[in-house]
Order: structure tokens, then sequence, then C-alpha cells
């Protein structure tokens, strides 16, 4: 048995490129195959701060994975953001796997418009990594930055970097925690449908191209699907917003390892009269 779990952490870290910590959080993001660095939501603290500033209202949310539905693989994160009169401060974390391999994160973040369509936001964050059995355990702080552009209010642009500082594992063959480059776009072509595509590049791992759809069946009602490539994965999964609150659920899908269903919940402070 403890073969075949190492077996399986070894195919989830090929495949997330995120064992050494970088873990996508909130279920739209994952439904739609992690798409997400123009989804302007709360989960942009771990997917593209500058999105961040586009939020109005003060915004939580609480995520959960279960990868491959192994209770070794689970993922559980927040985040928090919160409008100033200039920019937005958020704070955020996750955890993902157990004890026997377990990585987490935690920080704060500040996003602010820095001309009428674009957007810029920084985060700093400790991390850390443990393998007691085989590793022992690492942490350090480690830098995020994104870009956000709305061009037009249905066309946006967003790009970020994760690990900006690349910090050191160990100092056998140069180990270092996850760097990840990722540039995506959105287009919104009606006001019910939402396309996104992301490029994702680990500096250790290949090129991955993410595109994701999301569709507004009824008033507040929405189905949301996507796919992913090297390895493929399709996802799927649908929300509800209910006044405040904002449910949502699906999972993804492997040809080799399975299924990963995920679950998130959100809530957002109602908007403030002008």
């Amino acid at each position: 048995m403890r073969n075949y779990l190492l077996l399986i952490i070894c195919c989830v870290t090929t495949l997330l490129a995120s064992a050494q910590g970088w873990v996508p959080m909130g279920a739209r993001s994952m439904s739609m195959a992690n798409a997400s660095t123009t989804l302007n939501d709360v989960w942009a603290y771990h997917h593209n701060p500058a999105a961040l500033a586009d939020i109005s209202e003060i915004t939580a949310g609480v995520s959960y994975e279960n990868r491959f539905l192994l209770s070794e693989l689970q993922s559980q994160g927040f985040a928090v953001a919160v409008p100033l009169k200039v920019g937005v401060v958020s704070v955020g974390g996750q955890l993902y796997g157990d004890k026997q391999f377990r990585t987490y994160k935690g920080g704060f973040g500040y996003s602010m418009r820095l001309a009428e369509k674009i957007f810029a936001g920084v985060q700093l964050n400790y991390m850390g990594l443990q393998l007691p059995e085989n590793y022992g355990s690492k942490n350090s702080m480690t830098a995020e930055a994104g870009i956000y552009a709305r061009f037009t209010d249905d066309w946006k642009l967003g790009f970020s970097v994760y690990n900006l500082g690349r910090a050191k594992l160990s100092d056998f063959e140069d180990d270092r925690f996850s760097t990840i480059m990722r540039i995506g776009t959105a287009y919104t072509f009606s006001d019910k449908v939402i396309v996104a595509l992301d490029f994702e590049k680990d500096l250790d791992y290949d090129l991955r191209i993410k595109t994701g759809v999301e569709y507004e069946v009824v008033d507040n009602f929405f189905l949301r699907g996507g796919v992913a490539t090297m390895p493929v994965e399709l996802s799927f999964g649908l929300g509800y917003r209910w006044k405040q609150i904002q449910l949502g659920l699906g999972s993804s899908y492997h040809q080799i390892l399975g299924w990963s269903p995920h679950f998130g919940l959100v809530y957002q402070g109602a908007k403030k009269a002008k």
C-alpha cells in the first residue's frame, strides 16, 4: 500500500506541478480546468493577485478537493479580500496532503488599479513542504506578482508569476519550490457565456494549455467545463448564487487516476449604495 501511495504522489506531482507549493483553489476555477488567470473572484488570491483589484465588496471563500478520491491527497484552502479606499488587501492559505506528504502556504497580498483598465498585485507567502521519512521539512518565504487588464467589458488578459525568487528546498541537485508562469485571456461572448484560455509553464515541466467555459443556464445557476493538456484532464461542475452566497461543486477526471471531486463556498458582502 505504501508503494502504491508513493506512486500516486509521484503522478500527482507531475500532473499538477504543485507538489512543491502551488495548488489551485476554488470550485469555479477547478470546474474550468483552472483556466483562471483572468477570473476576478476571491480565488484570484491563489491564481493571479492582480485580479483581486477588480473586487469591490468584502469577499471570503473556502475550498476543498479530494484528489483521485484518496484521503492522502486532499487539499483545503481559503481566501479573503477586503477593498480599501485605494486597492484591495487579501489573506489566504492552503494545505495539501497528509502527514506523509504535505505542502502548505499562507500569506497576504495587496492589489491596486494602475490605470483605468490595468491592475497589478503582489503577494508574500510563507510556504513549506513536509516529507518526514525521506526528506524532512523545509519552509521559506516566497513572492508572487501579477498583471490584469480589462481592455473592454468583454475582453480580459492576465499574467502571473508564482515564486519569483525561486526559493530553495535543498542543495541536492538545486531542488527548489516550483516557479510557475501563467498567461491567459477570457472573453465574454454574451451576458451568459465566458470562455477562458490559459498557458501555464512550470520551469521544470512542459507547457500546459487550459481552457474553460462558464454558462449561466438560468439566472444565478451556472454550468462549467474545461480541459487541460499534458496530461489531458477533463473538468466540469455547476454553481449557484443565492443572494450573497455562492456555492460550487464538480470534479475533474484523469483517464488513468480517476476522479477528483471539489467543493467551494464563497460569501460576498452586499454592494454599497452609491
